[in-house]
């Protein structure tokens, strides 16, 4: 599976920011064409979109590139070009999913789209579920006007997890919109990270090495899994039970850690 630890949005009518975010270290890097780009941008954006796919030396393993939902001139460009991923903005059904030429992520961002995340999950095609907190507060009415609170992120995280988990998908949290604030950056970051989630969005070139740390196993981590694949059967371990149950858990850091 790609690794999804930092996922850093680029706005896709912004040539200079395009060319800048090819040679960083972010694990994915959407091109974004949606929420980031103004209605009288959008033609614009796609042409620089297109441009930067077929000319730029890309550092990050997946290029993605995010559509407007039900727009058909993004979903030629996606075709003409052929990015990594497609990342499909505000999925509320299954059928959103079909016929794209390449495999997608989905934004659960709606009150709709969470309610049937499961189905969605089991979409062909699908890598990842995304949550989208932002959108998601206003669908619901949550009084909140900072992406990323509210009393209904620590719900919207979890059935996200796991419905993707349930269909073998990754699993991404929302952006942290305080720029500057590493260590409200980090407490986000940890707080999906503890129901296992593989990575968060970035909307700064700074928030990318954060998240490449945290959602990284230790090495610590790394070391203890080592350890308790190495033991055989039932016993104990540093004063703790050791079963097959616990190597799988030690099995799932490993595949993290790469």
């Amino acid at each position: 599976m790609r690794k999804r630890r930092s996922c850093l949005t680029v706005p896709g009518d912004d040539d200079a920011k395009l060319a800048k975010a090819a040679g960083l270290d972010a694990d994915e890097v959407i091109l974004d064409l949606e929420d980031a780009v103004a209605p009288e941008r959008k033609d614009a954006a796609r042409a620089s979109v297109e441009r930067a796919l077929r000319d730029l030396d890309w550092r990050a393993p997946t290029v993605a590139v995010r559509m407007n939902r039900g727009s058909l001139d993004d979903r030629e460009l996606v075709r003409a070009s052929r990015p990594d991923v497609v990342v499909l903005p505000k999925v509320e059904s299954a059928d959103e999913l079909a016929g794209l030429p390449v495999p997608a992520e989905a934004q659960i961002e709606t009150a709709r789209g969470l309610a049937f995340c499961e189905q969605i999950a089991a979409a062909p095609g699908l890598e990842a579920l995304v949550l989208g907190p932002g959108d998601l507060a206003a669908s619901l009415g949550v009084p909140a006007l900072t992406i990323g609170a509210g009393a209904h992120v620590e719900y919207a995280l979890a059935r996200v997890a796991v419905a993707a988990r349930a269909f073998g998908l990754q699993v991404v949290d929302g952006p942290f919109v305080a720029l500057g604030d590493d260590a409200g950056l980090r407490a986000s970051a940890l707080r999906s990270r503890a129901l296992g989630y593989d990575g968060k969005w970035c909307i700064h070139p700074a928030q990318v090495a954060v998240c490449n740390e945290v959602y990284a196993p230790s090495a610590e981590e790394v070391e203890r899994a080592r350890r308790i694949l190495d033991s055989a059967g039932v016993r104990r371990l540093d004063g703790e039970m050791v079963d097959e149950a616990t190597r799988r858990m030690a099995e799932a850091i490993l595949a993290r850690a790469g």
